[in-house]
């Protein structure tokens, strides 16, 4: 008996554009999302505003927005960018997506969302006129514009493929995806019908003598500015961000370590008052270096049963003490010898006895990483501090303690 066999059919799918990420990799359903922003109850605080003649930044509960509105007055202005930088990974996408309702274009308004800093960056921006796509580049000088009607995949006009005539006053998903590796492309559009559909592809590669932009590490941005006097007032509404890196994140950058000095011991003076053990804080030259965070460990040396409470604190104002530099290398400075410490939000806290036959460590989980990420206000070129802090329920105990950190920009 002779047995035939047939071959399966077979066959090939063709992904769109938009269903690849930056790499032409097939878009999976768990990148690791870096950061994430919303304003249902409350102004959160991952954002700093710079605002001049008039401006103003409002939170908006019921709409779960953040109203930012200038008057007619010429060089009325509000600026909202968030206090971090995100990690970029070479060889992983990066995918960036906010949301926004700009106030109706008129002359002398000019409104732009995207991510983006004042020196690099990607952006929509309309200046009463027309919508343009944006690429920003301080390594080479430049501020490309990509008017509307030369955006060279979908215009948003009625005759692309979407079918979409885009009007920026009414609310929009922004997208942009980055390959960056300094010469990739990158890639802008907008969510139509739960559909990411692109706009304009930047192509960078056999183009540039040098890298397109200084560094695909940077904020989310929005900005309304009067150029001039206008007809009347105006307000954008900032809705939700988030960046999101497709293909995970392994953090691997330049690992650092201080704590107290082995031949003395911090004392912490009065019990139940928090004093600053380690405190972190990015160097003025290097404001948007990516710093995270990423263990602490404690021993207590004084008389068994004394208990203490430790907790990080982001945003403190530390007294005393003596700021040092990490190392040439380093973008980070620090204060093991500061003597007190006022306000700031907790990021993290527990407890700890002086009975352990060791030193006790908190490891922070890779989901957490980039809560513990030192912050910078870009507008005010000044550092948020970063603080281990400790008290005591006992007068005078002592204590060591020692934070790591991972600095990713090298």
């Amino acid at each position: 008996m002779s047995i035939t066999y047939y071959p399966q059919p077979t066959t090939t799918v063709q992904l769109t554009e938009t269903a690849k990420d930056a790499f032409g990799r097939a878009r999976v359903t768990q990148p690791l999302t870096l950061f994430e922003s919303q304003h249902r109850y409350f102004e959160n605080s991952n954002w700093n505003t710079s605002t001049a003649t008039g401006g103003t930044a409002t939170h908006v509960p019921a709409e779960s927005v953040m109203n930012l509105a200038v008057t007619t007055t010429s060089g009325s202005k509000v600026y909202r960018e968030t206090k971090r930088v995100f990690a970029y990974q070479p060889g992983k996408s990066l995918l960036i997506m906010t949301t926004f309702a700009m106030a109706s274009p008129k002359t002398n308004l000019r409104q732009r969302v995207g991510y983006f800093s004042a020196l690099d960056g990607i952006y929509l921006e309309n200046d009463g006129e027309y919508n343009y796509i944006v690429l920003r580049s301080q390594s080479l000088g430049t501020t490309t514009r990509i008017r509307q009607d030369t955006w060279n995949a979908d215009k948003f006009d009625g005759t692309g493929g979407s079918g979409r005539n885009i009007n920026v006053s009414k609310s929009q998903i922004l997208w942009v995806d980055i390959e960056w590796l300094g010469v990739g492309d990158v890639r802008v559009g907008f969510v139509v019908d739960g559909a990411m559909v692109l706009a304009h592809t930047f192509h960078n590669d056999n183009e540039q003598t040098t890298t397109y932009m200084t560094t695909a590490i940077l904020p989310i941005r929005y900005e309304i500015e009067n150029t001039g006097t206008t007809a009347s007032a105006s307000t954008m509404k900032q809705i939700c961000s988030t960046v999101l890196s497709e293909g995970g994140f392994e953090l691997s950058g330049f690992q650092q370590s201080v704590g107290t000095p082995i031949t003395s011991a911090y004392t912490l003076t009065t019990a139940g008052t928090f004093y600053p053990l380690v405190s972190l804080r990015l160097k003025s030259t290097a404001l948007d270096d990516l710093v995270i965070l990423s263990a602490i460990s404690l021993l207590g040396s004084s008389s068994v049963g004394v208990i203490y409470n430790w907790k990080i604190v982001n945003g403190d104002t530390v007294t005393g003490g003596t700021w040092v530099s990490g190392g040439a290398s380093s973008a980070v400075e620090y204060n093991i010898s500061g003597t007190g410490t006022t306000g700031g939000d907790i990021l993290a806290a527990g407890y700890i006895n002086a009975g352990a036959q060791s030193s006790q460590g908190v490891d922070i989980s890779k989901a957490s990483l980039f809560k513990f990420q030192l912050e910078r206000n870009s507008f005010t070129s000044t550092p948020t501090t970063l603080t281990l802090m400790v008290a005591a329920d006992t007068n005078t105990s002592k204590i060591y303690g020692s934070v790591d950190w991972e600095e990713i920009t090298r």
